[in-house]
């Protein structure tokens, strides 16, 4: 098997940056295909793909295939994972865009319920399974790549470009969706909601130019020079790193926060029990987009000066006392409360969990297994936040507007990723060379293949 070549102990000059922007720029335009599909879901696919004359029942399926993805993604992290750690950082990150990109694309290309019947469903969900098996390498990928390309005392920052790249691909597909939204409902309905879908082709080209320029990183050119790759990298990360993993999994339950923040509580808002129009309730998702491009990366740069844990805790408990103002908001009809309870529970309170989960997680786990154990660890606690929509629409009673079941559903799911933060490691301060070595220790096992 072919390995990169060794590595200095140093990033080349400018390769930080520029694994930081390709991080940025490959997960905006990764995750605008994967947004646009919740946006969609929330607002369109009940009318398109299942039956309006039940749309109680049509909605919920319709978010039940938002979470299919998240159900795909351990899947997905458990293969990606086991070659991202064999081939290197930069073939996943590439793999994973074009996949996005092609499956987005033919969600767009899909017939309608009333043209081929209940077929028009199975393809959606087939489509779906695509989007969430690319989804489970990208942010393990592209965190990886940020995390050993970054300088000492600067991998907080570094690496929180990944999620704020996440959250510009999602308010891109907010904006993208904003004009699509006020076409005439026939409009809408047969043509104007697959736009958003078809302009994929040009996420995957652009995504690409800027990937396939991307080196590999040092940490793991020396990882598989000197020590090895595994051979069996999930036998390792669970011999080695197990309670690091079962970490990584509590810890990923928080983005519970955001699957209901941008899909149920947009359902909620637009239903009959509210009333706010599809428009003015985007607008909301755009804002806190916006404040959330400039808060992650502060939020990131404290964690290096003060601890992964502090800041990480601030967003999981804050989170959970935030949701339930924002919910509480939505369901007094006021859309100025709203548009500002949205804007600090998700533009601010959330994106300090948000921007440091990248380095707190990966910093946890030793490099020979780190894009393995971040991709298997937050995809299996991404499936029950992709889920917990799906669980929100059920706990919400058959006219959906029991937001306050829904938000308590949301604090409790907030409590796991506190746990696992008091129970973690610090390590801000860290040598890189070091991240995981307590766990892994430095003797290569028999999994190793030398280069």
């Amino acid at each position: 098997m072919s390995v990169p070549a060794p590595a200095s102990a140093e990033a080349p000059p400018g390769q930080p940056r520029k694994a930081a922007l390709a991080a940025w720029i490959g997960s905006a335009l990764e995750y605008y295909d994967f947004f646009i599909y919740g946006s969609a879901a929330a607002l369109i696919f009940p009318k398109v793909f299942f039956d309006a004359a039940d749309p109680a029942t049509a909605t919920l399926l319709s978010l039940a295939t938002f979470g299919v993805a998240y159900a795909a993604r351990p899947v997905g992290a458990l293969f990606l994972g086991h070659f991202g750690d064999r081939l290197g950082r930069k073939k996943i990150m590439v793999f994973t865009l074009l996949l996005m990109g092609l499956s987005t694309f033919l969600i767009g290309c899909l017939p309608s319920r009333a043209q081929v019947g209940s077929l028009a469903p199975v393809l959606l969900v087939l489509c779906r399974i695509l989007q969430g098996i690319s989804a489970a390498g990208e942010q393990a990928s592209a965190s990886s790549m940020s995390l050993e390309h970054a300088p000492p005392g600067r991998r907080g920052f570094f690496t929180s470009f990944t999620l704020s790249g996440t959250q510009g691909g999602q308010l891109i597909a907010t904006l993208v969706f904003i004009p699509i939204a006020q076409l005439p409902e026939d409009q809408l309905l047969s043509w104007g909601w697959r736009v958003p879908f078809w302009l994929s082709v040009a996420v995957a080209v652009v995504g690409y130019g800027i990937r396939r320029r991307l080196e590999e990183t040092p940490a793991f050119a020396r990882q598989a020079a000197t020590g090895g790759v595994a051979r069996l990298p999930l036998a390792v990360l669970l011999r080695e790193h197990w309670a690091d993993v079962l970490r990584v999994i509590a810890g990923a339950l928080v983005a519970s926060v955001s699957t209901i923040f941008t899909v149920w509580a947009l359902a909620y808002a637009t239903s009959d029990a509210v009333g706010m129009s599809r428009t003015s309730m985007l607008w909301v998702g755009a804002l806190a987009n916006v404040v959330a491009l400039a808060a992650i990366p502060l939020w990131a740069t404290l964690s290096d000066r003060i601890g992964r844990r502090p800041v990480y805790l601030i967003g999981t408990v804050g989170s959970a006392a935030a949701m339930v103002g924002y919910l509480w908001a939505i369901s007094t009809g006021s859309y100025p409360l709203t548009l500002v309870l949205g804007i600090v529970a998700f533009g601010i309170v959330y994106s300090a969990a948000n921007g440091v989960w990248p380095a707190f997680y990966g910093e946890m786990i030793a490099t020979r297994v780190r894009l393995a154990g971040m991709a298997i660890g937050t995809q299996i606690g991404f499936a029950v936040a992709g889920f917990a929509v799906t669980f929100a629409a059920e706990i919400a009673g058959p006219g959906g507007a029991d937001w306050s079941a829904v938000a308590l559903f949301t604090a409790l799911l907030c409590v796991p990723p506190t746990l696992a933060a008091l129970s973690a490691r610090e390590t801000h301060k860290v040598p890189s060379d070091l991240l995981g070595e307590r766990a892994a220790g430095e003797e290569p096992h028999p999994e190793t293949v030398s280069a």
